[in-house]
């Protein structure tokens, strides 16, 4: 569901050096302060880890991809290796999700998020293990290619290696640890079916709630990390159109809802251009019109499909009831009498915004330039809507939270696109591919680094 756009090229072009763009591309951090040992060590570790058994794990998600609420063989992979790290694991939370937890001492409770669903894809990479899988569509019936096409592998291989490297440090942190693999992100679906099925009561409510995306627009291992709205909220609404029915040569006989439609379209125009502060941002998007069987019929009915986008609650909240009170005042004025006014049907389909806590993010940010170099953390805003479920962990209660992007694409790639090479491919797209390695290493070592400072040892 995600669109993470990708920053123009010459950014990273201007913005870096060549000597400086594969100190950013890189993986090993070189310092002489009293903290750096203990950095090598854990990007040695981690690397000694990928290529142990991470490497082997992505290749295996990559290759065995699973539709939202469909992840049974994935999670149930994802369950066992958390187990062999010494969590204790639920399975089959709001479906497929997994829930694991490890508890070491007195201290905040701190929940990790990785999503594990793949997309109804045919793989055109041209990478040697490719998916070929295929699933039946729960939504259409119909036979379907599978592909990882958003990275949610990177993200469960990172899971999987934070809680090995957590595990093996616990003389290092203090308090209870929660990694969650999380169902049908790309549905907009599975973060809300695992709080609908009791999460906080069941394993406790965090202190703090993490997750990162990778971004095919980063150079892969570059840290990215912003306050307010990493991803916009997303509600998809249906609006229904009653009209009467009439001879498309009588229309003064009928109340004509395409009509009424079309004015409903261009009104809802005004919630953005006129209504929300020139600053503040907001998308409103019919998608989908549909009325009417023949030339000369004035139907009964017309249907209109929404998108709407925004980057925190007031906005939504504006953007929601501007929608109502257009459509609804708009069917008084066309003399619709109070039983056929125009309907506003939400979707199940929706997210609030993600929203980071400020204070968290500077901190974590400090702790991420100290611990991987400044110049491997940046923070660079979105410019497009693309939306993620993971505020239904952390809106209501709310929860102090960071989601920040982990950079998947390889310094070959990158460099020849600069160059005016082939143009790196966006999430969802047949021709998507990330570079695991330096990816899951750094999403691995962003984390562990992030859990150690808000859960230090107890003195």
């Amino acid at each position: 569901m995600k669109n993470l756009s990708i920053p123009p090229l010459a950014f990273f072009s201007s913005a870096f050096s060549a000597g400086a763009l594969f100190l950013v591309l890189g993986i090993t951090v070189i310092s002489s302060s009293a903290s750096a040992l203990t950095n090598e060590e854990l990007a040695r570790s981690v690397t000694r880890d990928y290529d142990d058994r991470l490497g082997a794990l992505f290749t295996h998600f990559h290759r065995n991809p699973e539709l939202s609420f469909m992840e049974t063989k994935t999670a149930k992979k994802l369950a066992d290796e958390l187990r062999k790290s010494g969590f204790k694991v639920t399975e089959k939370v709001g479906g497929t999700g997994v829930v694991a937890i490890l508890k070491n001492g007195k201290g905040p409770l701190v929940m990790m998020r990785a999503d594990m669903d793949g997309l109804p894809v045919k793989e055109k990479s041209g990478l040697e293990y490719a998916s070929t899988a295929t699933q039946t569509d729960p939504i259409t019936g119909n036979q379907v290619p599978v592909m990882h096409a958003c990275g949610h592998d990177v993200h469960i291989t990172s899971l999987i290696g934070t809680a090995r490297q957590m595990s093996a440090r616990r003389d290092k942190w203090s308090g209870t640890l929660m990694l969650i693999g999380q169902p049908a992100e790309e549905r907009i679906r599975g973060a809300k079916a695992m709080m609908d099925d009791n999460l906080w009561a069941r394993f406790g409510q965090p202190d703090y709630a993490l997750a990162f995306h990778v971004g095919a627009g980063l150079p892969a291992g570059l840290i990215n990390v912003q306050e307010g709205s990493p991803f916009a909220g997303s509600d998809s609404l249906d609006i229904i159109i009653h009209g009467v029915g009439a001879h498309g040569a009588s229309p003064h006989a009928g109340k004509d809802p395409i009509l009424l439609g079309s004015q409903i379209v261009v009104a809802l125009q005004t919630l953005v251009s006129r209504e929300l502060a020139p600053r503040e941002p907001g998308v409103v998007t019919v998608g989908s019109f549909h009325g009417g069987t023949k030339h000369n019929i004035i139907s009964d009915r017309a249907v209109l499909q929404l998108t709407v986008r925004n980057t925190n609650l007031e906005t939504r909240d504006l953007l929601l009831k501007g929608i109502k009170r257009i459509a609804e005042n708009l069917g008084r004025a066309a003399g619709l009498p109070e039983d056929k006014l125009p309907e506003v049907i939400y979707s199940k389909s929706s997210t609030p915004p993600t929203i980071n806590n400020a204070p968290l993010v500077q901190r974590l940010k400090a702790v991420w330039q100290a611990g991987l170099g400044e110049r491997q953390v940046v923070s660079i805003s979105s410019k497009g809507m693309g939306a993620e479920d993971f505020p239904y962990f952390t809106t209501e209660p709310a929860i102090p939270s960071v989601y920040f992007t982990v950079g998947g694409t390889s310094a070959v790639d990158y460099k020849a696109a600069a160059a005016g090479g082939p143009p790196i491919a966006s999430h969802h797209s047949p021709l998507f591919r990330i570079d695991p390695q330096p990816a899951v290493i750094r999403g691995v070592q962003a984390t562990v680094l992030a859990l150690m400072d808000l859960m230090p040892a107890a003195d």
